[in-house]
Formats: C-alpha cells, sequence, structure tokens
C-alpha cells in the first residue's frame, strides 16, 4: 500500500526565513510611502523673464488686432446697430428723426447721429446710417457725407461704408446691377432708388442739375483690409423728392479725417494712453512671475493684457483708411 504524499509547502516558522521578509516588506512599504522632497525650480533670471513677458505682450498684441478686424469688429458693429436701430425707430415714432445737417436746435448734428436706414435686397443690406464718415463712425455702420443733402432730398446724398472691417457692411457693393431697388428711410419717410450702374476710379461723373435726387454709395476696391480705390453706386431717386434744408456746411468745412480714405488722427491720444497701460501692464506680469510664480502671474495678468491689447489695437484700427 503506497502512502500518499503531502505535496504542500511547509510552513514557515516564526523567526525564520518568512519573519525576515515580512520585516522587509514592512521596510519596503514604510519607504514607499515617505514624502518625497519637492523639487523646487530656480526663479527665471531678470533678462529671461523680461523676454518672456515682451514676447507675450507682442503676441497678444499681434492677436488682438487680427481679432479687431474680424470677430471683435464685428461683434463691435452688431451691437451699435442694434443700439441705432432702436434709437433711430424712436426718432421716427415721435417725428424727431434728423431732415438736414442741423438739428431742431440749430447745432450741427454729432458725429455718429443716426440719420438714415438704408437697405438694398440684392446684396443683403440692412443698416443704420450714420453721420460723419471718421474710421470711428464707421466702425459703427454706414456713414452719410455731411457737406450732401440727405437720401429722399434734392440734389446728391453720399453714403460710405467699410468693405471688411468691422462687419464689412458695403463688402459686396459692387455687386448690384442697374435697376436693382434701395429703399432709404430718413424722418422725412420712405424713399425708392433704382440703380444706375457702378463707377470706378477714372469714370465719368454723371451731370447734376438742381432737378437731381441721387444717391450715392461708396466704398473700397482691392484685397480685404488692403484698399486700392473707391468704387461708388449711383442710384436714381424713384419717388417723390422731399424739401432741403438749406445748407451750413460746405466741403471746406469738413475734417481732413472724413476724405475717401484718410484714417483718423484724433486717436493718437487714446492710441498713446492704451499703449502706456499695455506696457505698464506687461512690467507688472514681469514682476509678479518673479516674485509670485508663473500660474499665480498668469492668472491675474491675462484678463488685464487682453484688455489693454483690445484697446490699443482698435485705436490703431482707427488710423487705417476708413473705407477697409
Amino acid at each position: 500500500m503506497t502512502a500518499s504524499v503531502d505535496e504542500r509547502p511547509a510552513a514557515t516558522p516564526r523567526g525564520g526565513d518568512g519573519g525576515a521578509g515580512a520585516a522587509g516588506r514592512r521596510g519596503v512599504a514604510r519607504w514607499s510611502r515617505r514624502p518625497r522632497r519637492p523639487v523646487r525650480r530656480r526663479p527665471p533670471t531678470l533678462g529671461q523673464a523680461v523676454l518672456s513677458g515682451v514676447m507675450v505682450v507682442l503676441a497678444m498684441l499681434l492677436l488682438a488686432l487680427l481679432l479687431e478686424v474680424s470677430a471683435v469688429g464685428s461683434v463691435r458693429h452688431a451691437r451699435a446697430q442694434a443700439a441705432a436701430y432702436d434709437d433711430f425707430r424712436y426718432q421716427l415714432a415721435n417725428g424727431t428723426g434728423p431732415v438736414g445737417q442741423t438739428d431742431q436746435a440749430g447745432h450741427l448734428l454729432a458725429l455718429g447721429t443716426p440719420v438714415a436706414l438704408v437697405q438694398a435686397p440684392a446684396i443683403g443690406l440692412d443698416e443704420v446710417v450714420f453721420e460723419g464718415t471718421t474710421s470711428s463712425v464707421l466702425a459703427d455702420g454706414p456713414g452719410h457725407r455731411r457737406d450732401t443733402v440727405l437720401p429722399g432730398q434734392t440734389g446728391v446724398a453720399i453714403v460710405v461704408g467699410r468693405r471688411a472691417g468691422y462687419g464689412g457692411p458695403f463688402a459686396h457693393l459692387a455687386d448690384l446691377r442697374s435697376g436693382d431697388a434701395i429703399t432709404v428711410t430718413t424722418g422725412q419717410g420712405v424713399h425708392e432708388y433704382r440703380v444706375d450702374g457702378v463707377r470706378n476710379a477714372g469714370d465719368v461723373t454723371p451731370p447734376v442739375d438742381a432737378e437731381t435726387a441721387r444717391l450715392t454709395l461708396a466704398t473700397a476696391t482691392g484685397r480685404p483690409y488692403l484698399p486700392t480705390e473707391v468704387v461708388r453706386v449711383d442710384a436714381t431717386l424713384v419717388s417723390e423728392p422731399v424739401p432741403a434744408k438749406a445748407p451750413v456746411l460746405g466741403a471746406a468745412s469738413l475734417l481732413p479725417s472724413e476724405a475717401f480714405m484718410a484714417g483718423d488722427p484724433s486717436t493718437a491720444l487714446p492710441l498713446y494712453l492704451w499703449a502706456q497701460a499695455l506696457l505698464l501692464s506687461g512690467v507688472c506680469l514681469v514682476l509678479l512671475r518673479r516674485w509670485w510664480g508663473r500660474w499665480q502671474s498668469w492668472v491675474v495678468a491675462v484678463p488685464v493684457l487682453t484688455l489693454c491689447s483690445l484697446g490699443v489695437a482698435h485705436q490703431f484700427a482707427m488710423l487705417l483708411p476708413n473705407l477697409t
């Protein structure tokens, strides 16, 4: 009879190798739970911090310029149009809409005053028109040249607008064709025009007489944000003309910044102040990063740098040609 053999390993007695193994495992566990010493990074030198701050400021400034002439500029334009539409509608409802170069008190209309609503269904144009043609005014929408009559009145009314920047309300102006309809609403009613044609630089200007009632829309040609010349669309009034007030402002009295393709030098002082604020913010970023920490300084500095960069970008854009 064969005896069965128990193949299970014999239990290790206390104090033997098993005890040594358990002690070793406990030692490893205690060692693994030991907290590691934090790695302390050396703070950047002054030169490194300054170079980093300069690169950050320049990058944010370039990004702000791109946003200002595109997304942020479009938001500015849309907000200004919504506010102006409500204001102009209120004036029309109360019969206080502008009908000339001056207001009811006899004072010249302030730059940026809503004076008309222009619509051209063929190109999807539906914009409030403001008084004046400076870069600052045209950032909000099309502008009425102040030395001309208002739309609907006998004479030539000139309205200009941007081609690409700040919503580009006149981006498709040159797509209008002869016979297309243009409707303009002013404080004197609704006026219907029919397009005569597109007039490029060097083309003959249509004659003007005492019975002429024409609307001329103008913008820039060329690549977006790189204007080269001025293109105009002439339209003749087909509804009844309305009387015009005697002019009190001539072409010689216009500001230089109201000419075609002109910038607005009056924004130089705000540009300087915003640039100073941006420079000061960059200096603060450098100091905070050396004394406070990288992530803490970013949390505080990024919103301030963004605001200052957008301020600089907006004022700089006002120095560019007003039909851009």
